[in-house]
């Protein structure tokens, strides 16, 4: 489980810096991270929503700090949660203080609009004093106005001149605990300030595109920006964003990595996209056996065939799988039928089954 099984891909050098327990760049595994859209405020919302994101495979969430009360809110998270806690900061530098000092196990800022080189300064001694990492985060959105002026809009050399600046702002200070993120919402744009950034700092780099979209659209652009970049090496850390729940980011963010055989957490459920010969509602039973299937953390193949045809022999390699008829369904292991079932128990016999098969791993067989 979770294993690199890709050679093919030759990740880039970097130092590697901790998120509580969680080692990020280097050659430790791509880290999956969501955020939160609960309110901070509201602690047993928003502990509720991490323990579901925890259970789909989530390693470190983030949660918005927008006033003192969320930073207080923190301390009483983070007794609650079991993965590392990052502060996402926006211009007040006391609430960056706040949170760690309330025991965040990182924080998110911009350093050029966290209110000047002196407050920055006392950020980065309380992060120093107690040891944790700071993310650099640029977007296009909030660029400094001399960057601005100087490329007319948000390219780029833009994205990377910010990020390179405002990274040395912290390293000058004497702490490399850091990483770095640069986003744009353009796909190309963030690749190539990926790119640009890559070849000028050994800092572990968080990837992600900004303001992605809806469930397709986020989908899409998230997985070809970040796939290009993953398969170029870059990237030690991601977050898909979608305007979705954050269970949807993480699943995407696995299945990215599992395309490009860089982590291998959890089910792969294949499926046909359905034709003249499906006689069964292939739609409704796919969606409820994925939405079963996100909890289970073992690399397993579940096939979700629409007919015989497309069944045992196309969907051979399976470790389970279900086919439809009319009226009757299939259930077969690694090609050879299992049992013959009834269309209306179909969902409940094969969940049954994926259940048995779970136990059996469990117990080493």
């Amino acid at each position: 489980m979770d294993k690199n099984t890709n050679s093919y891909i030759k990740r880039r050098k970097t130092r590697t810096i901790y998120v509580g327990n969680v080692p990020i760049g280097g050659q430790n595994p791509i880290v999956v991270q969501s955020m939160t859209n609960t309110d901070t405020r509201n602690v047993s919302k928003t502990v509720s929503q991490i323990k579901r994101l925890i259970d789909v495979g989530c390693e470190i969430i983030r949660v918005a700090v927008p006033d003192e009360v969320a930073a207080n809110a923190i301390s009483e998270i983070k007794q609650a949660i079991s993965i590392p806690l990052i502060a996402d900061i926006h211009f007040d530098w006391r609430l960056a203080i706040k949170s760690i000092e309330n025991g965040a196990d990182g924080i998110r800022i911009n350093p050029g609009n966290i209110g000047g080189k002196e407050k920055l300064k006392r950020v980065v001694e309380v992060a120093k004093a107690h040891n944790i990492p700071i993310r650099v985060g640029v977007n296009a959105g909030s660029l400094e106005p001399s960057i601005k002026k100087k490329y007319a809009h948000p390219c780029a050399e833009a994205l990377a001149e910010s990020a390179l600046k405002n990274l040395a702002l912290v390293e000058d200070l004497g702490y490399r605990n850091v990483k770095l993120s640069l986003k744009s919402s353009d796909v190309l744009t963030t690749i190539r300030a990926y790119e640009l950034v890559a070849k000028k700092t050994d800092v572990p780099l968080h990837l992600g595109v900004t303001e992605a979209g809806g469930l397709i659209p986020g989908t899409v652009k998230s997985s070809v920006a970040l796939g290009v970049l993953l398969l170029k090496g870059i990237g030690d850390t991601l977050r898909v964003s979608l305007t979705r729940d954050p269970e949807e980011e993480v699943q995407v963010a696995y299945e990215i990595l599992r395309s490009l055989k860089l982590r291998q957490r959890g089910p792969e459920i294949i499926s046909c996209p359905t034709c003249g010969r499906c006689e069964i509602d292939l739609f409704s039973i796919a969606e409820e056996v994925e939405k079963y299937a996100r909890k289970i953390p073992y690399p397993i193949k579940i096939a979700v065939m629409g007919c015989v045809v497309n069944g045992p022999g196309e969907a051979k390699e399976a470790d389970i799988g279900l086919a439809g008829g009319k009226k009757l369904g299939i259930i077969f292991k690694k090609g050879k039928i299992l049992r013959k079932v009834a269309e209306k128990d179909l969902i409940r016999e094969f969940l049954k089954e994926i259940d048995i098969l779970v136990e059996q791993i469990e117990k080493g067989g």
